[in-house]
């Protein structure tokens, strides 16, 4: 059999030490599968005392992860540190530079550096492999790299983040508030202390921008996403959608366009049939639409320490069997410049939710605001509250009523411009919430 693959891991959190227990439980038939035996011969992490349920004793130690990214005793560098700069980068430079092959989880850093670190995979002819850093345990890197080799992808859409699916499931089955749903997500570990990068919608803009890239060999423009996140999302919103036939998912979603790649991260309303629709909870689900395969959904647990590591050693295992393809299915010189359709050019139907103040001729300025952009309605509700009790025998006046607008297809632009003049009219209290209706299958 060929000499072992030498492993040195960076970061031993919850990925890390599952990578490690997944090794030493499988390394026999890993060694079978891939021709050669699977060694981790050197770790490093920021404590080396920390108690971890998996023995490092045996291990080389490094304090410094760039120093084990220069290490002359292993093959792979697995970063599993996080972070778009700082050590990460450092250390996947350093890696590459001295001609080791690197599987990293880190879709941050990928987002921000991704290219430039695949240019210099491909000048010191190693792999740069990632399938752990978008959607966790599901193998939508592969997919779309290899097995979709011979498919023109015109979309990309899904849910990419777990956090986020999990406060939407919550509110919808339990009537809880996005404020109670978000804490019990905290509780269970599943939201960190600081939840907005989860929850403004930045980890699935930087999960579908790697996505974007190998399906449209496009080169990576993160910067250009739409981005809105969920903090937004009433429980009225949820019971308007669950009402209308629908449910409420926060997606991602890259389309080609004549114009260019659209990309965009927003809460969508998605008929119940539909595929996305069913995923619940922490899971993920990502489908894909090309012109000879139709369209594949994938879906599984986007986060947790065992998926994770799961695809981190499936990259690991392409290297040992000697498999290495272009980090995004191409040569990096080959991707193409970014060119972005506009978001606003974006067609379809909306859903409108206005507070508006009960008076004469509120109703009609709103009609006709949106007749002045061309935008047909399918359908207003108004749902009534009843007066609050003032003095004796008396009502105080109504609160605003809460009127909710399903619009036909349109522009995001037609919208957007009526959406501001009725605020600009006075007849309504705050802002509008919006959310685009997607027909999904």
């Amino acid at each position: 059999m060929n000499a072992p693959l030498r492993i040195g891991v960076a970061g031993l959190g919850t990925v890390g030490t599952a990578l490690l227990r997944l090794i030493e439980r499988h390394g026999n038939e890993l060694a079978i599968r891939c021709g050669r035996p699977i060694a981790v011969t050197a770790v490093s992490a920021r404590d080396r005392r920390r108690e971890r349920g998996v023995a490092i004793d045996h291990l080389r130690w490094f304090d410094d992860p760039v120093a084990l990214a220069g290490d002359p005793g292993t093959d792979v560098f697995v970063e599993l540190i996080g972070g778009a700069d700082g050590p990460a980068h450092v250390s996947v430079r350093t890696a590459l530079a001295a001609g080791k092959h690197v599987v990293t989880a880190n879709k941050a850093l990928l987002a921000r550096h991704g290219v430039g670190l695949a240019e210099l995979a491909e000048e010191k002819q190693v792999s740069l492999n990632f399938e752990a850093a978008a959607a966790g345990g599901i193998p939508i890197i592969k997919t779309l790299r290899e097995a979709l080799a011979g498919n023109t992808v015109n979309r990309v859409y899904g849910i990419l983040n777990g956090t986020c699916n999990y406060i939407l499931t919550r509110m919808e089955e339990e009537k809880l508030s996005f404020a109670e749903c978000l804490s019990a997500a905290q509780r269970l570990g599943y939201a960190e202390a600081d939840p907005s990068f989860d929850i403004d919608g930045f980890d699935t803009a930087h999960k579908l921008a790697l996505l974007t890239a190998i399906a449209f060999g496009t080169r990576i423009d993160a910067d250009s996403i739409y981005v809105e996140g969920i903090s937004s999302v009433t429980h009225a919103d949820i019971e308007a959608a669950d009402e209308l036939g629908y449910r409420i998912k926060l997606l991602g979603v890259a389309s080609r366009t004549e114009s260019g790649i659209e990309q965009r991260v927003h809460p969508t309303m998605v008929p119940k049939a539909s595929a996305v629709a069913r995923i619940d909870g922490v899971t993920n689900a990502v489908a894909v639409e090309a012109d000879f395969v139709g369209q594949l959904v994938l879906s599984g647990p986007g986060a947790g320490g065992a998926a994770t590591a799961s695809s981190v050693m499936s990259d690991i295992a392409d290297i040992a069997r000697g498999d290495r393809v272009g980090t995004f299915g191409r040569p990096a010189s080959q991707l193409e410049p970014y060119r972005q359709a506009g978001i606003r050019l974006h067609e379809g139907g909306y859903y409108i939710r206005l507070s508006v103040y009960d008076r004469p001729g509120a109703f009609a300025a709103i009609a006709q605001r949106m007749a002045d952009r061309r935008i047909s309605l399918e359908s207003i509700v108004q749902r009534r509250r009843a007066p609050r009790a003032g003095a004796p025998g008396h009502l105080v006046a109504v609160e605003p009523q809460p009127v909710i607008l399903i619009t036909y297809e349109t522009t995001e632009t037609a919208i957007r411009e009526a959406l501001a003049s009725i605020k600009a009219d006075g007849h309504i209290v705050g802002d509008p919430q919006m959310i685009r209706i997607e027909p999904f299958a």
